[in-house]
């Protein structure tokens, strides 16, 4: 469960109808504060910003699962049962035995995976797969959206 404050955080982005990806970003920097401090380990930086998009999905956030060809069918399937999860009313009960059993393989990782190197990393590898019109594109409109200073 993810803690009040990344809740809260993630509603106030909401409220000022940020982007999901935004809103999402809160429960990845959660995650990564939880490699950190040592809760437990994760195996790469993917798979800490994994954990953290899917407790986001979870929460309700409006993060719509990749589309088909673009990763792997497993985490297209995961990502939309975690999306259904928290759009869902229903709430069906946490499996302990399958919590625990995930919790206990994430302590046995280590906790280099949310260093600013490994992140950095990832982050370049990231961006590398993106086309110059992709990467261009994301520049102009941030370019758009910035808020402008008051002189």
């Amino acid at each position: 469960m993810p803690e009040r404050k990344t809740l809260a955080r993630a509603a106030r982005d909401r409220r000022q109808r940020k982007a999901a990806t935004t809103q999402a970003g809160e429960f990845v920097r959660e995650e990564m504060h939880h490699v950190r401090e040592g809760k437990h380990g994760a195996r790469s930086a993917k798979q800490a910003i994994a954990i953290g998009l899917s407790k986001a999905r979870r929460a309700g956030v409006d993060l719509k699962p990749p589309k088909k060809g673009t990763t792997s069918e497993k985490t297209r399937r995961s990502a939309a049962s975690a999306y259904a999860a928290g759009h869902d009313d229903t709430k069906k009960p946490v499996s302990a035995r399958r919590s625990r059993a995930v919790e206990s393989a994430l302590e046995r990782e280590g906790h280099s995976a949310a260093s600013k190197t490994a992140l950095s990393r990832q982050a370049k590898s990231a961006a590398r797969k993106r086309s110059a019109a992709d990467r261009s594109a994301a520049a102009r409109k941030a370019a758009k959206t910035r808020a402008r200073r008051a002189h």
